[in-house]
């Protein structure tokens, strides 16, 4: 039986408002909504007077007038981003030109594997590249608030999250979703390391996520195991449509994606891929050469 995520649609937003969603942290979201980014990015604005703001978003000029309006007569001090891809980073350009603050992350697109000479994915922002680079345990302190940086590769090799220790939330970028799973492409996803970063959450204390997109996640550790629950089961799909003789990615996908709208089928396949690459690197499933989408495989 397919593992249940608790997934929550229900958001109230309305776009270019400013919504206090926590005594620490208000929301403004964007006009880009979509199959990857839900009813579009909240941006998060964190603390009074002198503050921070996670994730600008896209190129959207009713959004980034709409985020300045919303920190009018306030000070901002840092720019946190989660992670390049075009719905999260590229607004961060004219919003640092108009308020002259710094921007922290983990680096550009890709440099969390720059061993790999990654170039990957339409919808990576390959401009950004951040004032100051940031690592995991790193503490940003601003007028009223503090925030630890939690290194969660997976979704993207550079991807970060951040908490906020006030209120023990996590600002979790695309690393863990309310309204959905999260896509991992390879080869700048990867899905060892995105386990393995999901693993790391349950280690934590943190008592509600804020998502980029769609609602808070008011109960994280056994959301984040449902996660881990559901990736597993994908797998253990995985093996059973190998050893009922569909050997391939494009085999495989229709079957166990049956109930899913076939114009998701490509990034379904990605995801599918991410998982192969994972299963043939520990050692469970074998193929001849680089695992891709038009690989044979076989049960190791």
């Amino acid at each position: 039986m397919a593992v249940k995520i608790p997934f929550v649609h229900e958001i109230d937003i309305e776009y270019g408002r400013v919504d206090q969603v926590s005594p620490l942290i208000r929301r403004v979201t964007a006009n880009n909504p979509g199959g990857f980014t839900f009813k579009g990015t909240g941006t998060y604005i964190v603390g009074q007077g002198n503050v921070a703001v996670v994730d600008p978003g896209p190129l959207n000029e009713a959004h980034i007038a709409a985020l300045l309006k919303a920190v009018e007569g306030e000070t901002v001090t840092h720019i946190l981003i989660t992670h390049c891809h075009s719905d999260h980073s590229p607004a961060a350009a004219p919003f640092k030109a108009a308020t002259g603050a710094k921007t922290y992350a983990y680096g550009p697109h890709g440099s969390g594997k720059p061993q790999d000479n990654v170039e990957v994915e339409a919808g990576a922002d390959r401009d950004f590249v951040p004032d100051i680079e940031i690592r995991h345990g790193d503490v940003i302190e601003g007028d009223g608030w503090t925030v630890e940086c939690v290194f969660t590769p997976g979704h993207t090799s550079n991807h970060m999250c951040f908490a906020l220790r006030e209120e023990k939330a996590l600002f979790s970028g695309d690393h863990v979703m309310g309204w959905s799973t999260t896509v991992v492409s390879p080869p700048d996803g990867d899905m060892a390391t995105y386990m393995a970063s999901l693993e790391l959450l349950l280690t934590r204390d943190d008592e509600i996520y804020w998502p980029t997109h769609g609602p808070a996640i008011t109960e994280p550790k056994p959301f984040v195991q449902a996660y881990m629950d559901h990736r597993d089961d994908r797998e253990r799909q995985i093996i059973e449509q190998i050893s009922e003789g569909r050997t391939t990615i494009p085999e495989m996908v229709p079957v166990m994606y049956a109930a899913v709208d076939p114009r998701l089928h490509a990034p379904a396949a990605r995801s599918v891929l991410a998982h192969l690459v994972r299963m043939v690197g520990d050692g469970r499933v074998s193929c001849d050469g680089v695992p891709d989408l038009k690989t044979v495989y076989k049960v190791a």
